[in-house]
């Protein structure tokens, strides 16, 4: 019933898409996403250069729940789907961050130049067409019938290592990737920008000065139950009189532990908390991508590495990772005292991430071909 009501949808949108694309169009970009309700920095950065010579609209909203949304979220969103059409059909470029089903299954006008950005600089995760039909994937029967991540023109990515990848989650032709690093990167090298976020750190956590800083950032799991152990394990054995720890969770995660030696950030994204952090643990994030940037040592507590891979899948050889990987949380907690070998921590970055300067500015110069 469900496939028979979303063709009716299709043809539906598909016909009143017809008439609004009888609109003239404008040098304008439209960026979209449905990461989040609010406009990401990626997004920002371009949208100021752009700004300055063409319009530029930003269509940024989430629908929370997913497939268990209430219907007054679903029937909003329906709603912003006709108000994406207006901007589809009366923009010459739209740049957008994730899956979005009004680029997919409209038929847009030629003059109009797709461009997928991504809100992941690297590889880890397998997404996409390379998940389909697992458990945390999307089905293959929806994702046809939704033509998932079809009508791409351009797919950044930030180098020739990422690219297959890139190409398979999206199963698009490779020729269409193109090599250009994400614009926030520009902020891992601004010393202005660092200053200001660590000032606002160091304002809230004063205690992050006095100490070096260790951040684990997990990836949020369905069933949150062992992972709960495996966080009170590593906080058990954790080295609380030479670091800090700072815990940042997935903002969809449940777990609630009280323990005034550990800080639970959520004031702070991420990114912005690398500039204080001196050691990263993460497990399957993109992450650890922007810390080697910064030159940052990874750590990876991967105690269901077996698990993950059997449900999600990996796009890279865990193996291949710069750092120490450890199931077990002393053992872990040990390994913060070892030698670390940085040199492989720049040769893995760099064969990821081709460029790092300029990043913005380069990025800006490849949209305005198409305007």
């Amino acid at each position: 019933m469900i496939k028979v009501l979303l063709t009716i949808v299709k043809i539906v949108l598909n016909i009143f898409y017809f008439f609004i694309k009888l609109l003239p169009t404008k040098k304008r970009v439209v960026f979209m996403s449905r990461q989040s309700n609010n406009i990401s920095v990626d997004f920002r950065l371009l949208g100021d250069k752009l700004k300055k010579n063409y319009k530029v609209k930003y269509l940024c909203k989430t629908l929370d729940g997913k497939e268990k949304s209430k219907m007054s979220t679903r029937i909003k969103y329906g709603l912003h789907m006709f108000t994406q059409m207006y901007y589809l059909a009366t923009s010459k470029v739209c740049i957008l961050d994730t899956y979005i089903p009004t680029i997919s299954i409209l038929h847009h006008k030629k003059s109009l130049t797709i461009i997928q950005l991504w809100h992941s600089i690297g590889t880890m995760k397998k997404f996409g067409y390379t998940s389909l039909d697992t458990e945390e994937g999307n089905s293959s029967s929806m994702a046809h019938l939704l033509k998932m991540h079809k009508n791409y023109d351009i797919v950044f990515c930030a180098s020739e290592a990422y690219k297959d990848h890139l190409a398979s989650g999206f199963n698009i032709d490779p020729n269409k990737i193109l090599i250009y690093t994400l614009p926030h990167i520009d902020y891992l090298k601004d010393k202005k920008y660092e200053t200001k976020i660590k000032n606002k750190i160091y304002k809230k956590y004063p205690i992050l000065k006095k100490k070096k800083n260790i951040v684990y950032a997990p990836t949020f799991r369905k069933d949150e139950r062992v992972f709960k152990e495996k966080l009170i394990d590593l906080i058990n054995n954790f080295n609380f009189d030479k670091y800090n720890l700072v815990i940042k969770l997935h903002p969809l995660s449940k777990i609630k532990i009280n323990d005034s030696r550990v800080i639970f950030d959520n004031s702070f994204s991420t990114f912005d908390m690398l500039f204080v952090t001196n050691k990263l643990v993460s497990d399957y994030s993109c992450v650890i991508y922007e810390a080697g940037i910064r030159n940052i040592p990874l750590y990876f507590y991967n105690y269901d590495i077996e698990e993950y891979e059997n449900n999600r899948g990996l796009a890279l050889d865990y193996k291949e990772l710069p750092g120490y990987s450890e199931k077990n949380a002393a053992n872990l907690v040990k390994s913060f005292e070892k030698e670390y070998d940085i040199k492989y921590l720049h040769k893995f970055i760099k064969k990821y991430v081709t460029n790092t300067d300029n990043c913005t500015n380069k990025m800006v110069s490849k949209i305005k071909e198409y305007l």
